[in-house]
């Protein structure tokens, strides 16, 4: 998985997840990649920097206080918040929760080992890796921040 910090042709920055910069690349030719702010497809990938382990064994600086994005939202972005709430909500209501059992579900329906039907549940990041190196088609459900108090 790759994360692209991106901006519309109005400046607006917000940042979204692919399979690789191919898949990126499909996604934006088909306008599928859309500002969340403004609904545009022009879309372009800003510069973004590598992380990098030391090498080196020298002293090492403090670790810095990580801190979190934050943001006041615009009522057209508390309108696409509602949004993710209610896909978040439709899914949880209408699909059986699986829990850890997730991964191995969801390969054996898009193996056709078993019949299709709306699950959700947990897996860790390399199994959700895996799931999409094989194209199993899953989606993470939307996490909004209040969901955290």
């Amino acid at each position: 998985m790759i994360r692209y910090d991106l901006h519309c042709q109005a400046g607006h920055g917000f940042e979204s997840w692919f399979r690789s910069s191919g898949d990126y690349d499909v996604q934006r030719k088909r306008k599928l990649v859309e500002c969340p702010v403004c609904g545009s497809h022009e879309i372009e990938k800003q510069v973004m920097a590598p992380r990098l382990a030391r090498t080196d064994k020298g002293e090492r600086a403090k670790p810095r206080e990580e801190k979190a994005p934050v943001a006041m939202m615009s009522p057209q972005e508390q309108e696409f918040r509602q949004k993710l709430r209610e896909l978040r909500d439709h899914v949880t209501k209408n699909a059986e929760d699986v829990g850890e059992k997730f991964p191995e579900l969801a390969r054996k329906m898009h193996n056709e080992e078993i019949e299709r039907r709306s699950i959700y549940g947990e897996a860790s990041a390399e199994e959700v890796k895996s799931l999409l190196d094989e194209e199993v088609d899953i989606h993470p459900l939307p996490l909004l921040p209040d969901d955290r108090n």
